[in-house]
């Protein structure tokens, strides 16, 4: 349906804020992963500026995140004619999963080689939830032929921002200081509570929802 070439556009980095993709994007190639989204509360936007702003003052000037939500999985590629049976698999694997709350209250930082992320981690008593649906993903990926290597202890975060390039000593700098205004709320902890319902895919330019049973 697609030809194998390379699109040059979508290798520049300019057009992505400074972002470098994880691998080359060919046409026929679904970049794919698995998430359970956040619905941010009124104030969290005025709280994550406050967050920023802090951060702007040890100068790294992060971008918050366009949505929110914690991922399940990495980033594989799926061929195009994969899709239709990768999605139909993954929602029989998830038929019988139960949804539930999570919670995320440590700050933490996260790099690799596209950018550096200000994360929220979860809370530890979620992470059975957590690595049930994860690994139902990558049985999944599995069926399709498509070798992958799983991460032995992910770190499931809600990523709140960005900067490109590796930042990490600037904002190790900061982090208590960060830390120091969550815990130190004025209505107490602020904590992101997701009440997880569904599960998402997203492949390419499309998502898939997957309500979780009740």
């Amino acid at each position: 349906m697609f030809p194998d070439d390379v699109d040059p556009q979508t290798e520049d980095s300019s057009l992505h804020g400074g972002r470098i993709r994880s691998f080359k994007h060919e046409r026929g190639n679904w970049a794919t992963y698995v998430y359970l989204p956040y619905h941010p509360v009124e104030e969290f936007g005025e709280f994550l500026d406050e967050l920023l702003a802090a951060v702007k003052t040890h100068g790294v000037v992060l971008t918050p995140q366009e949505e929110f939500h914690i991922s399940l999985s990495q980033t594989v590629v799926l061929r195009h004619h994969w899709i239709q049976p990768f999605t139909q698999s993954l929602k029989t694997g998830l038929a019988h999963c139960k949804r539930f709350m999570c919670s995320a209250e440590k700050l933490k930082v996260y790099c690799n080689a596209e950018k550096t992320r200000l994360g929220n981690d979860h809370t530890t008593q979620q992470h059975k939830h957590l690595m049930s649906e994860a690994d139902i993903f990558y049985e999944t990926v599995e069926q399709c032929n498509h070798r992958w290597c799983v991460l032995q202890d992910p770190s499931f975060h809600v990523s709140l921002a960005w900067c490109p390039g590796d930042a990490t000593v600037q904002m190790q700098e900061c982090l208590q200081q960060l830390q120091t205004l969550v815990d130190d709320h004025e209505e107490g902890p602020f904590t992101l509570r997701l009440d997880c319902v569904e599960l998402r895919c997203r492949t390419g330019n499309k998502t898939f929802c997957f309500p979780l049973d009740s």
